[in-house]
């Protein structure tokens, strides 16, 4: 299973993940409402710090006074933010934290930035390379798809246990052992 990571373009940042991205001021005392990029929302309350990035150039540090979960939205206030003036500047920055401080994922679980750019085998046989990983119904948390870039074009291959057999993210390297017809069924699909 992928966690949701959202893929950051920028090679500055690959030391930090975004884990929410503020969307609008809330409240008159400097609370900003920001949208969830994680599957673990409930950390977002306990963070004390957190980095505030525009997409380009360094990011700031900033200290949080609060943190709490509303109607499917993160509620921050942050620092030095005490008015709807101050929480308008915020709007559309996002909020990262540290790699190191992703939450620990169960085991078979992977973010979906760790699975990016691995290499895919079958036997002996390079497949190509992982360019994205698909979430298949957003409600239903079905099986993530890995959209790997090969010689032949682009093959689509479920992130299941029983179809990607080994996952060693230390040397980006992913077995997969694949289903009769899949090849076929992705050279149609295109």
């Amino acid at each position: 299973m992928a966690a949701a990571n959202p893929p950051d373009p920028t090679a500055n940042c690959s030391e930090r993940v975004t884990v929410a991205r503020v969307v609008r001021p809330r409240g008159r005392r400097g609370e900003v409402a920001a949208e969830i990029l994680t599957d673990f929302p409930e950390r977002l309350t306990h963070l004390r710090e957190a980095y505030l990035w525009n997409g380009s150039g360094a990011p700031r540090l900033a200290r949080l006074v609060s943190c709490w979960l509303h109607q499917g939205r993160a509620i921050f206030h942050f620092q030095g933010c005490n008015s709807i003036d101050d929480a308008e500047l915020l709007r559309g920055l996002q909020v990262q934290v540290p790699l190191a401080q992703r939450a620990a994922l169960p085991p078979a679980h992977y973010y979906i930035s760790d699975l990016v750019g691995c290499e895919v085998w079958e036997g002996g046989a390079k497949l190509g390379t992982v360019r994205d990983v698909q979430s298949i119904g957003e409600e239903t948390r079905g099986t993530p798809i890995l959209v790997i870039e090969g010689a032949p074009g682009e093959l689509l291959v479920p992130l299941a246990e029983e179809i990607c057999t080994a996952v060693d993210l230390a040397v980006r390297r992913i077995e997969v052992v694949l289903p009769e017809g899949l090849l076929e069924l992705n050279r149609k699909g295109r």
